[in-house]
């Protein structure tokens, strides 16, 4: 290597940054080599190049192609106390700041976040979710947030913005009143709520918050499984079927897994104990449902009735009437008529022809 060709390569002639890094922002090394005046600067799209003299911000370039001169560099020019027409080598801090959009950033709570609702009354929140940002104003971020390190990601402040959003979503969620219940039907509207919200305070670090996104809000297991309480009993209709649905529930549970010992047997006996009772009352309301509608009580025997009705013993009607119940003959001559069958087991009214009992199957 000759001499001109080492005094050459002093001089930096392109300054560019290929991003393959993710990072938001990239300070291009020109610590011991002078910027050539003249040189060119590529800025890309979704780039900013800012040009920094001793730690003060002077000249900040948009996206193209630049020749460095004095016309060009205003800022830097006066802070050099150049003279016009300068041609020799210098050196400034060259950063390249990312402008694009940084997504898929987490955001979500490390404690629960307690609030009041007016059903279930204090309750502990926990949510997550997704937001994204980018730079909006290179300059002021610089001065702000990156200071003087090589280089810097969106994860170097997303600690802070994480308790920024944190803090703005749990204020959003105590102002809204929103119900437990409905939340799930409120993610998006509180989504935008909170973009709008939070903007205030990512503007003034020159960044834009363009999105956040409310992934999920759950309830602690106590309050989940009161949910799941209440939809059982929603979905039995009352609390004598929920009973009953219950009983039935323990019964299964005792035939797929019978207990060993004298707590399993006792939890099988109880449990059948509650069945039978629930279905004797059953059959005891359905037997005095089915008395109502007879009109009276019966008492059967061979070939004799006896017959509590409202008419007088003497009277056509009701002998006409205990005849028809009997299957005796009319008072006036007549034929006989067929005897009413009623179900040995419930007291269900039957058809004269019937097999079977049509309210609880019992074989006639």
């Amino acid at each position: 290597m000759g001499l001109f060709d080492f005094i050459k390569g002093q001089f930096i002639e392109v300054i560019e940054w290929l991003d393959d890094t993710g990072s938001m922002v990239y300070r291009f090394p020109v610590y011991d080599n002078a910027i050539k005046m003249g040189a060119k600067l590529v800025v890309r799209e979704s780039q900013a190049a800012i040009f920094v003299n001793e730690g003060q911000i002077a000249d900040v370039f948009g996206p193209g192609t630049y020749t460095l001169s004095t016309q060009n560099m205003p800022v830097l020019t006066a802070l050099k106390s150049w003279k016009y027409g300068f041609n020799s080598p210098f050196k400034a801090d060259v950063y390249f700041v990312s402008t694009r959009n940084f997504t898929q950033l987490k955001w979500g709570t490390t404690n629960p976040v307690i609030m009041r609702d007016a059903e279930f009354g204090m309750v502990r929140l926990r949510g997550f979710g997704n937001y994204a940002l980018k730079v909006n104003d290179p300059a002021l971020f610089l001065k702000e947030i990156f200071g003087t390190q090589q280089d810097f990601s969106a994860e170097n402040v997303a600690g802070y913005l994480k308790s920024v959003i944190v803090s703005g979503v749990s204020d959003l969620l105590g102002e809204s009143k929103i119900p437990v219940i409905d939340l799930a039907a409120s993610y998006d509207e509180l989504s935008r709520a909170a973009t709008d919200k939070l903007q205030a305070h990512f503007m003034p670090m020159g960044l834009w918050l363009t999105a956040l996104t409310i992934e999920n809000i759950s309830l602690p297991e106590e309050v989940e499984k009161t949910i799941d309480r209440r939809s059982s009993m929603n979905i039995a209709g009352n609390l004598d079927q929920y009973m009953k649905y219950q009983t039935a529930e323990a019964l299964r549970e005792a035939a797929n897994n019978p207990a060993d010992g004298s707590a399993g047997t006792g939890i099988g006996l109880g449990a059948g104990m509650a069945m039978g009772q629930a279905m004797s009352q059953m059959m005891r309301q359905n037997e005095q449902q089915n008395s109502a509608n007879a009109g009276g009580s019966y008492s059967a025997g061979p070939g004799a009735a006896s017959v509590a009705g409202a008419a007088a013993p003497g009277s056509g009607a009701a002998a006409s009437e205990r005849a028809a119940q009997v299957g005796g003959v009319s008072p006036d001559g007549g034929s006989a008529a067929p005897a009413k069958k009623f179900c040995s087991e419930c007291g269900q009214p039957l058809a004269p022809t019937a097999k079977f009992c049509s309210n609880c199957g019992t074989k006639v």
